[in-house]
């Protein structure tokens, strides 16, 4: 008996196979030197990394100059590689390997020869994915860890990957630089080709420490950003001071042109991070982007790191925040349930700015090494007037520690935010209402 096949059915098919092909060639990354300098290559042409940490706003990070993305885990991997293919982009691929902090025993060898199966899987896989950039072998394993034995089990999977995958190179991620990890990483592992470091308030001192230390290959500054929020002033009750959007931009510019870029010996590239949004300590500290997908300064001085172009259109630029007559950073202590008044110092190159105001309690659900953490409700009906920059609000009834948030929006979804830490006082039984402060306004120009 004869079937006849529909035409479009036929396309159909011919289109998945299609895909299928394109989706099985890998496409052969070596880590070379050449002159005394160490270099990426792919499909044998230098290969400079400009990537991000996250697997979102893909769009925006081609448009700003963005190459490659990098993961932590094998979770959606099939989704993500394709959709960075779509975007022409590259994939640092996380293989999540567990932690002694979190009660993984290395000295377990079932538990050791499960999880070395299951990477084997993985690698299998995806391995000839055309988005595959190289494999990421743990991410700060070393962490408040003690038994060294880890690196042992970073070499076995490295030794796997060299053996299943010869088209990408291996790297393996350490918590800040420590001369000591280098000559673990060295000595028990040595099938990893390139080392990867998240770093922050430090990045610019990764230079000359990772030759003190003697590692004599390629390396990659896996995360980096803003100050982090270990590494900042803290007030009295012990609240980490966050920088403005803005001091972030600056910063984030400066420890990339003046410290990353400038090492063509032995650094490969870099993963900018957050490129997304998440709480970690608060809500705004790392994400270059807003909870509502806006984007942020720093990410117009990213780009012009990466392309030397601004765009048409830069981020509203927010300088500073006072309270009560007091700048961030200092201890600012008010009187529950009394009226107080703030003032933003902001501007926009297009001067079509709106801005907003939230108050949080300070975040007790803190974690270390970038776990999830829960973002602390808003506090509702504390907001009492606000006009343009500046805001009149009633401090919380509760005794404790809080932030004042500001957000200053553009007519492009573009954001600037800063926040000011605050401690209210118990109110005294019989205190008469206060008067809000009030306070002078000036115009920030933003810089070129």
């Amino acid at each position: 008996m004869r079937f006849s096949i529909p035409s479009k059915f036929l396309l159909s098919c011919l289109l998945f196979l299609s895909t299928a092909m394109v989706f099985s060639q890998a496409i052969k990354v070596e880590v070379v030197q050449k002159d005394g300098q160490w270099q990426l290559t792919r499909g044998g042409e230098p290969y400079y990394i400009k990537g991000a940490g996250g697997d979102t706003h893909l769009d925006e990070l081609v448009a700003a100059g963005g190459n490659s993305i990098r993961t932590w885990s094998a979770d959606g991997a099939q989704e993500v590689l394709d959709r960075a293919h779509a975007h022409g982009l590259t994939v640092m691929f996380g293989l999540w390997v567990q932690h002694e902090r979190h009660g993984y025993d290395y000295d377990n060898e079932a538990a050791n020869r499960a999880q070395l199966e299951y990477f084997t899987s993985v690698v299998k896989k995806y391995k000839d994915h055309p988005a595959l950039l190289m494999w990421s072998i743990g991410n700060e394993v070393d962490l408040f860890y003690s038994n060294t034995k880890v690196w042992d089990v970073v070499q076995d999977i490295a030794k796997m990957v060299h053996e299943v995958d010869p088209n990408h190179p291996t790297t393996t991620v350490t918590a800040g630089l420590d001369p000591i990890e280098v000559k673990l990483v060295q000595q028990q592992a040595p099938d990893i080709d390139i080392y990867s470091i998240n770093t922050y308030g430090e990045v610019c001192i990764i230079k000359d420490l990772i030759r003190t230390a003697g590692w004599e290959k390629a390396y990659i500054v896996a995360e980096w950003g803003p100050d982090g929020h270990w590494e900042v002033a803290k007030t009295r009750w012990s609240s980490p001071v966050e920088q403005t959007s803005h001091e972030k931009a600056l910063s984030y510019s400066s420890r990339y042109n003046d410290c990353i870029l400038p090492d063509t010996e032995k650094c490969i590239g870099s993963y900018v991070f957050l490129w997304g949004q998440k709480q970690e300590t608060t809500a705004t500290w790392y994400g270059l982007f807003s909870m509502k997908g806006q984007s942020t300064e720093v990410i117009d001085y990213v780009s012009h790191g990466w392309t030397g172009k601004w765009p048409n259109n830069r981020a509203p630029s927010l300088d500073s925040l006072s309270l009560n007559n007091q700048q961030k950073g200092e201890d600012i202590y008010l009187t529950a349930e009394e009226m107080y008044s703030a003032n933003v110092f902001a501007s926009d190159d297009q001067n079509k700015i709106k801005y907003s105001y939230k108050i949080y309690p300070e975040s007790v659900d803190t974690k270390s090494g970038g776990d999830l953490e829960k973002e602390p409700p808003a506090m509702p009906g504390l907001i009492k007037k606000k006009s343009q920059n500046q805001v009149e609000f009633r401090a919380p009834k509760e005794e404790g520690g809080y932030r004042l948030f500001v957000y200053v929006t553009d007519n492009e979804d573009k954001i600037a935010y800063a926040n000011i830490p605050f401690y209210v006082n118990p109110r005294k039984e019989g205190m008469p209402q206060s008067t809000p402060v009030k306070l002078k306004t000036r115009k920030l120009s933003v810089p070129q």
